[in-house]
């Protein structure tokens, strides 16, 4: 069975997590995604601790693997102009190009996107930065928590009067950068391609030109705040910290500390806190519903829920249909009835490795054409360097002067020389 980006070629330059995961994403559904990765230590997350013991030394690290599955690597010097004549020549056959370093630097070494498109012009060059190509702060530097504070999500996050709370997961990089730069790859080729007639439908033809994708993980990370931003377009009211609807204002959709953990409330609807209350005889508390942390009720809902162990909450959701699950710890949620049901962790054999590797699975589900997470073990730093230089027209004593300039480099077992600064 074919996988539904089968076809799809990406050169994927960018390293840690925003362009790694998004690469990961169309490499599960059968992209095939190329790291270009430098002469030096490569993507940064290959040296990373925790280290997966056995593993092959050059994709040794834990975090390393869990983005780099389904993907091949090639290592290039695109400080020297053979290393970015060997870039562009791949450029010519492939379909996507993602980077993530602050933009410019590809421009300063004559392999930004108007090169790239004198050589092929559909090709679609994803690019995902901090604050966007354009804009005052085009050339800062950033990491999750900054994109965050910038654009007001993280001083709505925490308890009224606390401090702001980090997330556990990187909002940013994930949700603001690496989905939204899979969906704006997507839509490029869609647009770039087109479609194919349909029964009552004519063809949509595709202009056969590619275009940049600017993700900004600030921009990205500022949609998710669209139905706050909706409230206050609607009325000017700014709200605080502990004060929005869904996070923190209300007692029926609250985490509330029980007798050996903690549960999370939802009952956000009229008929899930009525079911809560009437499970718990306090019909009293019906119509505080919606009542301020702080408050009597909020003291009175808590003195409840300290009254009875996490399980017995757990018990206690299945007869009544409140919305209400526990808290679980990481190795608790990894090991779920849930998790496993849904097929959410993984095992994946690298060469080398004592034991096949646990991962994540694939998020999305299809299914007539579901994704692969095991078609390639992460792979070497440079592992197919040679296999792609050969594939892309050079010949065997040509690639051997390339390695032997320093221009490309095969596969490595440790970290050396200097990295492309972003």
């Amino acid at each position: 069975m074919s996988l539904p980006l089968e076809g799809v070629r990406v050169l994927d330059l960018s390293r840690l997590l925003p362009g790694g995961f998004c690469s990961l994403l169309l490499a599960d559904f059968g992209a095939e995604v190329l790291k270009v990765e430098d002469t030096g230590m490569g993507d940064y997350i290959r040296w990373s601790p925790p280290y997966y013991e056995g593993a092959h030394d050059s994709a040794k690290s834990a975090l390393f693997l869990a983005l780099n599955r389904n993907k091949r690597s090639i290592r290039l010097d695109l400080k020297s102009e053979r290393g970015r004549e060997a870039l562009l020549r791949l450029v010519a056959e492939y379909d996507v190009v993602l980077e993530s370093f602050r933009p410019g630097v590809l421009d300063r070494l004559g392999v930004g996107y108007e090169a790239m498109r004198e050589v092929n012009p559909g090709i679609v060059f994803c690019a995902i930065s901090g604050y966007g190509q354009d804009g005052p702060k085009r050339g800062a530097s950033g990491h999750d928590m900054n994109y965050l504070g910038l654009i007001g999500l993280l001083g709505l996050t925490g308890a009224a009067g606390g401090p702001p709370v980090q997330a556990a997961g990187q909002i940013a990089d994930l949700g603001g950068g690496a989905l939204m730069a899979a969906f704006g790859i997507m839509a490029a080729l869609r647009e770039r391609d087109g479609a194919p007639a349909r029964p009552g439908r004519e063809p949509v033809p595709g202009s056969g030109e590619g275009q940049i994708v600017d993700v900004s993980m600030a921009d990205g990370s500022l949609s998710w705040l669209a139905m706050v931003a909706a409230t206050y377009f609607a009325d000017g009211s700014v709200p605080r910290r502990g004060e929005l609807p869904l996070a923190g204002a209300f007692v029926c959709y609250r985490p509330y500390e029980c007798a050996d953990g903690w549960v999370s409330l939802g009952a956000l609807e009229p008929k899930f806190w009525q079911a809560w209350c009437q499970g718990v005889e306090r019909e009293d508390l019906v119509p505080k519903q919606f009542e301020a942390p702080g408050s009597d009720a909020h003291a009175e809902v808590c003195a409840v829920f300290k009254g009875r162990t996490r399980s017995e909450w757990e018990l206690f959701s299945t007869e009544h249909d409140c919305c209400l699950e526990p808290v679980l710890e990481l190795d608790e949620a990894l090991d779920s009835e849930l998790v496993r049901a849904r097929e959410m962790v993984v095992e994946l054999d690298q060469p080398g490795a004592e034991r096949a590797v646990r991962q994540l699975g694939i998020p999305v589900k299809l299914t007539r054409t579901p994704g692969e997470h095991a078609r390639l073990p992460g792979p070497a730093l440079g592992e197919h360097t040679e296999e792609v230089l050969a594939a892309a027209g050079y010949s065997a004593s040509q690639i051997a002067d390339l390695l032997a300039e320093g221009v490309a480099a095969g596969a490595a077992r440790e970290p050396s020389g200097t990295t492309l600064r972003a």
